[in-house]
């Protein structure tokens, strides 16, 4: 039985008991709770229109089956029973789809994706049981979307009819209406829940389902509006039923009723009116028609001031209407125009119907419990927000820390921050670091819950297996997942130290610690031996100050020279005669081996200066003479004549050609990056330098020849020297182009007049793929930049910037992030057929597409890898769930969040980061670097490189006085003879 008509028999019973009245007065009342389920039915999105559609399948099914005449029959039997072999075949394959949805959410049960095909299988299927478990598992590791909730409902409801399963529905809806407020289960509960009225205080709980469904999205601008009205048409139904029959006098208990109930339709009317909603007139004018007296003055006051309520907020609300989702930034400026206001109700309604449609984005999530926290401060919003907020963003450590804070301050039981907790560290953050931070937080909670006073207490003991428990964690888990533990500089180990020195008097405990600090790296950062000193400074005493300073002193390696003043400004104020001589002595000795040091690198760096220079003007005067040599040659060829001719003002741009390859390999070759980050998937091979045509290639030189005549040609009627500012460079073009000065000015004259274009050629007149283009203005040069990887012949053409790498030797133009980037995907394992437009439309779907980027070889080639840009990085994070893992054209594809190993990777522990680039540029001969560099001496006569000292709280370095030691004597024959002969 429907809930419209149970509620239709149990008023029906209702009246029959009150009123005794006349058939048509009952006719009257019964055509009134008709109009009035028929409106809240209409209301509620969720009608039963797909349950009416099965049943009338069922019936055109059954109508199908009928057989017309004998005659068909032997037909109808062949073809029946070809179907239920194609049922079976489907049925059979359903069930494997099913098995094996089972078991991957069994491997991982945060797959989204599976959960919902799985469900999906199993309604098409039937199996009821097995559906009822699928959604109670899914329900308990992510919030349910508003239609999954309504099937949900309505099959449970279809399933349920009879009375002592109310109780089951009713719990299901109360968990519903908690995931995300919307108006339309509302609706769908307060119909309910019609049915039961039946039962004890049904009435009673009728209504207050209808009063907190008004509390909850009553304020809702758009939609809010029909609650009110679905709960102005159930209380005149009741009115109804309390109204005295026709021409007979009421009685004072009866009249008593009759107006309590009229007053209750009033109240609604007066409250909804107060409040701004789309198409409020509406409302207004039904009133004034319901009501036997004049609208009061102070209603018609609320309403007007709910009208220009509305005026304000109307812009708004249209914004949202014609807005493509997820309307982020429509949502946003709503969201700060009602801050702005400071309506608490009305900021957390337009929060709600934001976080409802872009429920994965932390940061709306973030702003809405930060609001939350600070303004409102009640228990029974604060906690659910926060909790909605971390099911939907887990991979989101700050959502985790501001719940563990916020269950603090509100006066949570241990056990329930625990078990927070424990799910946090389960949640599968994406950085390393982010670990640390939630250890910090709940280690910070544990600290506060300990009573310093006690000598022991339980509270200190579980403290304390707590930073143990964290730092094998970071040690274990943490470094195997990531290959690094997020805490390179031990921030959990020295809080814990500072708290075992502060609060525990322990200071054996922390110093025991601090040695474990210093043997993880961090002694030759002079901060941390400072931190270590303030510690003893504070809870130690000054023989360990001392110990500390001149152990900085020895090992640190960044900043020894603040470490020297702090010791002497210790012994200034603490040290005896010998303790000053001890430290000045110790002093001047690391600071004269420092300034050597220091004057060894200068000079060295400025002995490669002068080197490189003069390199540099051998490579000049030597090609000076081979020109002038190539002029004084009678017959020679044309093309080298024509370089000769220009050799005077054009030798520059000749220079940079001939190192053209090598500074666009560091400049704008965007392939290094991509093959850098490409070392876990293949081998990492330099790209290979383009001396000439490929083998078998026609040879266009006589083609080239006329192209490079008629570029000098008229550059020599307008000899104009070089301009950097105003020019680019431009490579990986095809040795094949032919005309290249033409087709680069034709192609390039969108971006701003060409002053001159100098394409480069080899000795035999053959295009080399790379040249020079001068614009007239410097503002044609971004233009120019933006045509950077367009496809010129089958080949992505590379644009960078024209710099002087000898002036400029550190000048990089790499266009491409090489750390983290939350917002931004990387996606290996593509089709090589897949474009733009396909891995678009696979994206879309997931959040904003702000840009893609399809890797290629330099020949144009595609990689199979691609990176796509997001609009957040919630989107981001939304498509690695969605994608990862999926099949694209029989491909399977990978998809994470885009991480780049960094460029020159050094050491960066402390505070100290990087000293490659303080260290020279290694220099090597003539002939380069060389295939091979192993080394031709036997191991026997190897010396080791350095020797590891152990200091008492750390590994120390390598004895300084080897590092400042001149370089040996040569060994000679015999000196290597006795060597072996020790051996």
């Amino acid at each position: 039985m429907s809930p419209v008509a149970q509620a239709t028999n149990i008023l029906q019973a209702e009246a029959n008991v009150q009123m005794g009245s006349s058939s048509s007065d009952e006719e009257d009342f019964f055509s009134a709770l008709r109009s009035t389920q028929t409106v809240i039915s209409n209301m509620a999105a969720s009608s039963n229109a797909e349950g009416t559609q099965l049943e009338d399948m069922e019936e055109d099914a059954g109508m199908k089956e009928e057989i017309d005449s004998e005659e068909e029959e032997g037909m109808r039997v062949e073809s029946s029973d070809d179907e239920e072999d194609d049922l079976s075949e489907d049925d059979k394959e359903n069930e494997a789809e099913i098995q094996r949805l089972e078991e991957q959410l069994s491997i991982n049960a945060f797959d989204y994706n599976c959960h919902v095909d799985l469900i999906r299988l199993l309604r098409q299927e039937g199996e009821l049981s097995r559906l009822h478990r699928a959604r109670q598992k899914m329900s308990e590791l992510f919030p349910l979307t508003e239609e999954i909730w309504l099937e949900w409902l309505k099959d449970e409801i279809r399933l349920t009819e009879e009375e002592s399963n109310r109780e089951k529905i009713y719990e299901l809806f109360e968990k519903a209406v908690k995931d995300y407020i919307c108006p339309d289960i509302w609706l769908e509960y307060a119909q309910y829940s019609i049915g039961g009225m039946g039962s004890p205080a049904g009435l009673d709980k009728v209504r207050s389902i209808f009063d907190r469904a008004l509390t909850a999205v009553g304020l809702h601008m758009t939609k809010g509006s029909t609650v009110w009205d679905a709960y102005r048409e159930f209380e005149n139904v009741m009115l109804s039923t309390v109204q005295p029959p026709s021409g007979s006098v009421p009685s004072p208990e009866e009249q008593g009723k009759y107006n309590t109930q009229l007053e209750r339709i009033h109240t609604l009317f007066r409250r909804q009116l107060a409040v701004p909603f789309m198409d409020m007139e509406a409302t207004y004018c039904e009133y004034e028609e319901w009501s036997e007296h004049s609208v009061p003055e102070t209603l018609t006051n609320q309403y007007k001031k709910a009208l220009q309520q509305l005026a304000k907020s109307r812009p708004f609300e249209e914004t949202l209407l014609v807005a493509e989702p997820p309307k982020m930034a429509e949502y946003q400026a709503y969201i700060e125009y009602e801050l702005k206001e400071g309506d608490p109700a009305r900021i957390q309604i337009i929060f709600e119907r934001a976080l409802a449609e872009n429920c994965l984005v932390p940061d709306m999530w973030a702003k809405y419990t930060n609001y939350l926290d600070r303004q409102l401060k009640i228990k029974d919003l604060v906690l659910p927000a926060h909790e909605r907020a971390v099911r939907n963003c887990p991979w989101t450590m700050g959502l985790w820390k501001s719940y563990l804070l916020a269950l603090e301050r509100h006066g949570a039981e241990h056990h329930i921050i625990k078990d927070v907790f424990e799910k946090a560290l389960d949640a599968g953050f994406i950085q390393a670091t982010d670990y640390v931070e939630i250890w910090q937080a709940y280690l910070d909670y544990l600290r506060r819950r300990v009573d310093f006073s006690k000598e022991s207490s339980k509270e200190l003991e579980e403290l304390r297996a707590a930073f143990s428990r964290a730092l094998d964690y970071l040690k274990q888990d943490v470094e195997e997942r990531f290959s690094e533990s997020g805490d390179p500089s031990c921030s959990i180990m020295q809080i814990w130290a500072k708290i075992e020195a502060h609060h525990c008097k322990n200071i054996q405990k922390a110093r025991e610690l601090w040695d474990s600090i210093m043997t993880k790296g961090n002694a030759k950062y002079a901060n941390m031996w400072l931190e270590y000193y303030n510690l003893e400074r504070s809870y130690g005493d000054a023989l360990h100050c001392r110990k500390a300073l001149h152990r900085a002193v020895q090992c640190s390696s960044d900043y020894p020279e603040h470490v020297c003043e702090v010791l002497l400004t210790f012994e200034r104020v603490e040290g005896s005669l010998e303790d000053w001589d001890a430290a000045v002595q110790k002093t001047d000795t690391r600071l004269g081996r420092l300034k050597e040091q220091q004057a060894r690198v200068a000079e060295k760096e400025a002995n490669q200066a002068v080197q490189e220079e003069g390199k540099v003007e051998q490579r000049r005067k030597a090609k000076a003479d081979k020109k002038s040599q190539k002029k004084s040659q009678p017959g020679g060829r044309v093309g080298d004549k024509r370089k000769a001719a220009h050799a005077d003002h054009q030798e520059a741009w000749d220079e940079d050609a001939e190192r053209a390859p090598k500074r666009h390999k560091g400049a704008g070759d965007v392939g290094a990056e991509e093959d850098m980050e490409m070392g876990l998937f293949g081998r990492r091979t330099p790209a290979a330098r383009n001396k000439g045509p490929p083998p078998g290639a026609k040879k266009p030189q006589q083609q080239a020849s006329a192209s490079a005549s008629s570029t000098k040609a008229k550059q020599d009627e307008k000899p104009e020297l070089r301009n950097d500012n105003n020019s680019v460079f431009i490579s990986n073009l095809a040795y094949t182009l032919a005309e290249p000065e033409q087709k680069l000015r034709a192609l390039f004259e969108c971006c701003g007049p060409v002053d001159q274009v100098r394409p480069v050629f080899s000795k035999a007149g053959a295009f080399k793929g790379y040249g020079y283009l001068q614009f007239e203005s410097k503002a044609s040069v971004p233009e120019a930049l933006k045509l950077d990887r367009q496809e010129v012949e089958g080949r992505p053409m590379f644009v960078s910037p024209c710099v002087d790498k000898n002036t400029n030797p550190d000048f990089k133009v790499f266009k491409y992030n090489s750390t983290i980037e939350k917002h931004k995907v990387f996606i290996s394992g593509l089709p090589f057929s897949c474009t733009k437009q396909q891995l678009e439309e696979l994206c879309k779907g997931h959040g904003t597409v702000k840009d893609i980027r399809l890797v290629t070889y330099r020949s144009g080639k595609p990689k199979g890898l691609a990176y796509v840009e997001f609009a957040d990085e919630a989107q981001a994070s939304h498509a690695v769930l969605k994608l990862d893992g999926t099949v694209v054209d029989d491909n399977q594809i990978s998809v994470s969040i885009s991480n780049p190993p960094r460029k020159n990777l050094k050491d960066q522990g402390g505070s100290g980061g990087s000293m490659s680039a303080l260290m020279p540029r290694q220099v090597y001969g003539s002939r380069g670097r060389g295939r091979t560099q192993v080394s031709l001496l036997p191991r026997s006569l190897q010396r080791p490189s350095g020797s590891v000292g152990k200091a008492e709280n750390g590994t120390a370095p390598a004895d300084e006085d080897q590092e400042f030691k001149k370089p040996a004597k040569p060994l000679s024959n015999s000196d290597f003879a006795k060597m072996l002969l020790k051996k």
